[in-house]
């Protein structure tokens, strides 16, 4: 389990547009389909990360608590399904109905959109403004693996809760950890 911290995505910086296959019901989704009135949080995860895999109830609780609040949240695969299958579209599907996946899972075949994000790791997270601006890029929280420390997604809740009383940006923003992502 390598540990890999997200890239530096300064606040500010508009969301690079995309449109990818949402892996749940084969259809195409962009970002202004998916994102949020009030807010969006793109997600770069994959299905056998252990990182993952140790936060996705509180990613399916965090989106239940926020979505009907206004805010977007997108998940993206990026992995290089030929060196690792069990992140390959069917699986992701498969997933995301066990995990109850509230929002898309998208397929980012030819890691465009993970370049165009500079995205490191999974889980790498990103919180953009109503009209796409970076306002976090960031952990969870401070629980990992085997650390311990109990999942409370206080870090991105924290920044969320920021924006919707449109209070400035989180200060201290520390990078996510995670694997890092399977490039081809």
């Amino acid at each position: 389990m390598a540990r890999t911290e997200s890239n530096e995505f300064k606040n500010g910086t508009k969301a690079p547009n995309f449109t990818l296959l949402n892996t749940v019901d084969d259809s195409l989704v962009s970002l202004n389909e998916a994102k949020g009135e009030k807010g969006t949080v793109i997600m770069f995860i994959c299905n056998h990360c252990p990182f993952v895999i140790h936060v996705n109830s509180e990613l399916v609780k965090m989106a239940n608590d926020y979505q009907q609040k206004g805010i977007g949240f997108i998940a993206i695969s990026s992995n290089d399904v030929d060196n690792y299958p069990q992140d390959s579209p069917e699986l992701m599907r498969q997933l995301a109905k066990e995990e109850n996946y509230l929002f898309p899972y998208l397929y980012d075949e030819t890691q465009e959109v993970a370049k165009a994000y500079d995205a490191a790791c999974t889980p790498d997270f990103y919180v953009f403004d109503a009209d796409l601006k970076a306002v976090y890029h960031g952990q969870l929280d401070a629980s990992r693996p085997g650390n311990g420390k109990p999942v409370t997604g206080i870090d991105l809740r924290t920044s969320l809760d920021f924006l919707l009383e449109n209070k400035s940006a989180l200060e201290n923003q520390k990078p996510s950890m995670g694997c890092g992502i399977k490039w081809k």
